[in-house]
């Protein structure tokens, strides 16, 4: 998920340093991504049959032919549509000899409330279908057209709700994370194999697309049913009374962040919890004082929360179902990494990710190695535009900054004012993109931290070292701690390569069941919008 880039020295002296990643200045074209094909995941069996397994009536195969001629914005799943009637001997799927099947009448209604599942776009003939279906003559005698335009509009439906965009328009938005793509006829194929299969299954998809799901559903409601006043006054804090607190304390009980609603105008320890609820689930500091940045998030319109979920339900659609047991993801809007076991989060941490104008990158890769007490080799730009200058106004600046010639290029050396800190985490990639330690500890209190120029600093970088050799008994922690301290550079190769996925959600759920959002900080959901709502 990574570019390359480098990074700036923003002062002469050591403290300057301290505020430096390790990434080279000189971001390379992307590669090509790597697209992963899911295999199907076991059906839910609680569900009855979802096409007909009859093998009475028949369509002629020239009916498939001739139907793409006439539904060409349908032309997409043509060979799809052929391979599913040739696996099937060209029998009806969805009618059975008294006529349509339940799960007819299923699709129909899906396919009508494309919205829950956050789809803007209309399938095509839905109103040629809405004719069809509703034609007592058509749903009795097996139709060609209709039979057709359901299994059709069946994979429409699977595609846009399980796949997603194409992988050409994610890559125009710089995911370069590996695609979940489910192939179509092999799902369809194992549908007609397993009867008791469900069309609409839950398992196609990422656990947090269905948690995202939930949340809109929740916020639509809201939207629907509640009044929005905005919340006046700049600050508002415990002991405080006021009209808007009562406003205040109303809007964060909608809002799931208050168990009740007393009504009282007064802010009491209950308002306070609340308060605090909601800071977290925004990335904010969590001291309970309602100030201008408070009030701009929970004055936000319900419509853009929910625009923002559609949003984030389309990247959570990418994220292959294949994941290993043991992972790393770091999501760069809320400035986290998280690490898991099982699918279960062991714990997160604070990073920093690339400003603005330095993006991190999102890709994924392997941890392969720790390195201890690293050098740090200063990319060739910082050493001609920063480390040269420095020099020849002093002399002493290359002992001044722990630093030393090897060959034509300066690296610094370990130590406690190396820009890499104590400990790197390796996972090759051809953006040149790590994890890191830095001695430059105070960015990590603050609720926004894009400051570094693309690679990723770590707030507890021992924490990650002891959970990458956990199950390694030649590096306790005690060695861990001895070998960040030690000043000597030190590779360690693990055993298991760990997969890191470096993504990018600004609507997600987190483990207590809370909808969080975050901030757009690279302005990836105003691009992704462009597609998903045409504008």
């Amino acid at each position: 998920m990574l570019k390359k880039i480098c990074c700036l020295l923003t002062a002469p002296l050591y403290v300057s340093l301290m505020f430096l990643n390790g990434c080279s200045e000189t971001p390379k074209q992307p590669a090509a991504p790597v697209v992963k094909t899911d295999s199907v995941p076991q059906k839910n069996s609680s569900v009855k049959g979802s096409f007909s397994d009859q093998h009475i009536i028949h369509i002629d195969s020239s009916n498939v032919g001739s139907f793409f001629k006439r539904f060409s914005l349908l032309n997409k799943y043509k060979s799809d549509v052929f391979q599913f009637y040739r696996y099937r001997d060209y029998s009806y799927a969805w009618y059975e000899t008294p006529g349509l099947t339940e799960q007819a009448s299923n699709l129909y209604a899906h396919l009508n409330d494309l919205g829950v599942e956050g789809i803007q776009e209309k399938p095509p003939y839905i109103g040629m279908l809405d004719s069809l279906i509703n034609d007592p003559t058509v749903k009795s005698k097996p139709d060609p057209d209709l039979e057709i335009l359901l299994t059709a509009e069946y994979l429409f439906y699977a595609d846009k709700v399980w796949n997603g965009i194409s992988e050409s328009q994610t890559t125009k938005l710089q995911w370069y994370l590996p695609r979940k793509k489910i192939n179509l006829p092999y799902l369809t194929d194992s549908l007609i194999k397993d009867t008791a299969a469900t069309l609409f299954s839950d398992n196609y998809s990422y656990r947090q697309y269905n948690l995202l799901k939930a949340a809109l559903k929740k916020y639509r409601q809201l939207d629907s049913t509640t009044s929005w006043k905005p919340i006046t006054g700049t600050r508002f804090q415990l002991h405080d009374s006021s009209s808007d607190i009562a406003l205040l304390r109303k809007r964060l009980f909608e809002f799931g962040d208050l168990s009740s609603d007393s009504g009282s105008g007064l802010f009491d320890d209950a308002l306070l919890n609340g308060v605090k609820s909601f800071q977290y689930r925004y990335g904010l500091t969590p001291d309970g004082v309602v100030g201008a940045g408070f009030l701009r998030y929970i004055n936000t319109p319900v419509q853009d929360l929910i625009r923002k979920l559609v949003i984030n339900m389309e990247r959570a659609r990418w994220v292959p179902l294949d994941l290993r047991n043991h992972y790393l993801i770091i999501n760069i809007p809320s400035f986290t990494l998280y690490a898991y076991d099982n699918d279960s989060i062991k714990f997160s941490m604070n990073v920093v990710v690339g400003k603005d104008v330095h993006k991190t990158v999102l890709f994924s890769g392997d941890i392969k190695y720790i390195v201890f007490s690293p050098y740090w080799d200063i990319p060739p730009s910082i050493q001609k535009n920063e480390i040269i200058p420095g020099i020849k106004r002093d002399p002493n600046y290359l002992k001044r900054n722990n630093m030393e010639w090897v060959g034509n290029r300066v690296r610094q050396k370990p130590g406690p004012k190396n820009s890499l800190g104590q400990v790197k985490f390796l996972f090759p990639n051809s953006y040149n993109i790590y994890l890191h330690d830095t001695p430059a500890k105070s960015l990590f209190g603050q609720s926004s931290r894009a400051f570094s120029h693309g690679c990723i600093r770590l707030g507890e970088p021992a924490k990650l070292a002891e959970y990458l050799l956990r199950n390694d008994p030649l590096w306790p922690p005690d060695k861990i701690k001895q070998a960040m301290n030690a000043g000597v550079e030190k590779y360690v190769t693990l055993k298991n390569p760990v997969p890191v996925y470096i993504g990018y959600l600004t609507a997600f759920v987190d483990n207590e069941g809370r909808i969080n959002f975050r901030d757009d900080v690279y302005k990836r959901d105003a691009e992704l919008a462009k597609t998903l709502f045409n504008y």
